[in-house]
């Protein structure tokens, strides 16, 4: 499982830059709301990006792969829709996109629970012989 860590070393790569961004370039052009609302969405995205990372290292302690690949996908989809929208947000003021914020919030609690499960199970179930 090299996807999920390469994506998540890329997602905290830009969540760094996105957070200098927010810490020096848009000081004086958005709200204090808005730099505050722009950070949430850099520590969210880092927090996630580090889970990504992270199911690397668990794929193997040889925990069921599958449910990790499916996790990485909802912790990606959840830096998408829910950091994405709030950068969206703060830097177009585009309030449609508000309501998809929840959706991303969704997908972290789906992928959270998703590693529970995987960490519930005994090590090697739901995998192929060849995996074990």
């Amino acid at each position: 499982m090299r996807l999920p860590l390469v994506v998540g070393a890329c997602c905290a790569l830009v969540g760094v830059m996105a957070g200098a961004f927010g810490a020096h370039g848009l000081r004086g052009i958005v709200s204090e709301r808005g730099l505050e609302v722009f950070q949430t969405a850099v520590t969210y995205q880092m927090y996630h990006a580090i889970a990504l990372v992270m199911l690397s290292v668990l794929s193997v302690a040889g925990l069921n792969r599958r449910l990790l690949s499916v996790a990485a996908g909802f912790f990606l989809a959840g830096i998408l829709l829910f950091s994405g929208s709030l950068y969206t947000l703060v830097l177009t003021d585009i309030r449609w996109i508000g309501p998809v914020t929840p959706l991303g919030g969704v997908c972290f609690m789906v992928a959270w629970t998703l590693l529970a499960v995987a960490g519930l199970r005994r090590p090697g179930s739901g995998q192929g012989k060849e995996q074990r």
